[in-house]
């Protein structure tokens, strides 16, 4: 037997082995009435954020949030693409396990497993109104797939908000079922604005760019004219979501659902700078996670938490406060317990992945608190460009002639030391232990997973495409299907 067959033969014991979350702490208050959820998630926005340390971008009311809620100061994605990382956050299953391993929309075709759950779905079974606004990235099967019963696809940030407080005031009856209520705006992806050709920008008709002030370069891209520009555009449209985010806190305390609603705030992975979205870089995984649930002793407060969290633990999260069973497949962990203040084992590592997304540039990570190591499995351009730009205007500190470099077989950082992580260390002798350790804790990772590129390339939908249209049959369906 193949190691293909051997994979899919025990996929469904080992996926019940991976269940690693804490004893339900939301158990021990399922008898109480449960609280509302509501959860709002933006296109690209990373950690930029001024309350995550990001000085020139004006965000006021994410800022009152974090000072009101919980802030998760080591918040990472499973991937720095949108819709894998979307997956993760809604099934609580990293992308190769999930189906989800490029791209939903167009030809790119990827799609959730038919037995994926999404959180959606899980609430719905248990006795919750489910509704989205705005962005649903995680499927090209559509909002019913996922389990909402009413669905409103405005992207726009302030159409989805304002659909989003005419959901609330819909659902904000007295003996009503609690709610579920999902917002999704495509603000800060970039979006082609009128008058642009060479480059895609991150300007709307809605909002300028904002250097009132100033720009703050991080440490992994080039302090140019063009950098600058794009930067300032940036902060404008982070600026333009934080003010209607303000207007969706103001709707939920109008209509006093405040107190019993659990709000989250998050995003898929990093911003589309080059080096950030769609590379395995601290830019590309960390995302803002802030949540607020005032009824709650430990779930408030303006308490900032340093321990890594994955958005594979958001699904177990959600469910162990609620009291809702969770799926055995479930990859996550908990991080009830630590809010809660019962016994919680933090995690030790992170992991990342990319397959496809502009192109197939299979990627896998692990990352601890100090170091980070990046396996690439082809040798592709050394970073995948997020631009959507044929003249990009940034540029980044390395490497140093980006037309001329790829991607060796691993990478390793010392995070510590490194931050931006410029330096590889992957060839250092002084770095040979931690090396070998992080290679076999992914190894680890990648078997308990069953992760198919230990089978060799992954091969997207449009190949059974175009073997159908050469009438050359259908070919063998990925693991998992």
């Amino acid at each position: 037997m193949g190691r293909r067959d051997a994979l899919r033969t025990t996929a469904a014991a080992g996926m019940a082995v991976l269940a690693s979350v804490q004893p339900s702490s939301g158990a021990r208050s399922a008898s109480r009435k449960r609280p509302n959820v509501l959860m709002f998630h933006c296109h690209d926005l990373g950690q930029y954020l001024h309350c995550y340390g990001v000085k020139t971008v004006r965000t006021p009311n994410l800022d009152a949030f974090a000072e009101q809620g919980i802030r998760f100061a080591n918040s990472y994605c499973t991937a720095p693409q949108c819709s894998p990382s979307r997956a993760s956050m809604f099934t609580g299953r990293y992308p190769h396990c999930t189906g989800v391993m490029g791209l939903c929309h167009a030809d790119f075709a990827w799609d959730l497993y038919p037995d994926e759950r999404h959180l959606a779905q899980i609430l719905k079974d248990a006795g919750y109104a489910t509704e989205s606004v705005g962005v649903i990235h995680e499927t090209r099967s559509g909002a019913a797939r996922c389990g909402y019963e009413k669905h409103t696809p405005n992207t726009r940030v302030s159409e989805a908000v304002t659909a989003a407080i005419s959901s609330l005031e819909r659902l904000a009856k007295p003996h009503g079922r609690p709610f579920f209520l999902c917002c999704g705006c495509i603000e800060p992806h970039r979006m082609r604005s009128q008058g642009e050709k060479d480059y895609m920008g991150f300007l709307s008709h809605e909002f300028t760019p904002d250097d009132a002030l100033g720009v703050d370069v991080p440490g992994f891209l080039s302090d140019t004219v063009g950098t600058r520009a794009e930067l300032a555009e940036l902060q404008g449209a982070v600026h333009h979501v934080d003010m209607h985010f303000g207007r969706l806190l103001a709707a939920l305390r109008k209509l006093q659902l405040e107190k019993d609603t659990l709000v989250v705030f998050t995003t898929d992975h990093g911003y589309a700078m080059p080096r950030a979205k769609c590379s395995l870089y601290d830019p590309g995984l960390a995302v803002a996670l802030m949540l607020r649930l005032p009824s709650r002793k430990g779930w408030y407060g303006g308490i900032t938490r340093d321990e890594m969290i994955s958005n594979v633990d958001y699904v177990p999260s959600i469910l162990d406060l609620l009291g809702v069973p969770l799926p055995s497949n479930v990859q996550g962990g908990s991080f009830a317990p630590l809010l809660d203040g019962h016994d919680y084992t933090p995690r030790d590592a992170i992991f990342g992945e990319i397959s496809h997304h502009d192109y197939y540039d299979p990627r896998r990570c692990v990352r601890t608190k100090i170091h980070k190591l990046i396996v690439n499995f082809s040798s592709a351009p050394s970073f995948m460009d997020p631009s959507q730009s044929w003249r990009p205007r940034s540029d980044t500190v390395v490497p140093e002639s980006h037309a001329l470099a790829y991607h060796t077989c691993s990478e390793l950082y010392d995070l510590c030391r490194d931050p931006w992580e410029s330096n590889d260390v992957a060839e250092s002798p002084d770095y040979a232990q931690t090396r070998e350790h992080l290679l076999a804790r992914l190894r680890e990772h990648l078997i308990n997973t069953k992760d198919p590129i230990l089978d060799g390339a992954i091969t997207p939908p449009m190949h059974r495409r175009a073997l159908s249209l050469l009438n050359l049959g259908e070919p063998e369906q990925p693991v998992g299907k």
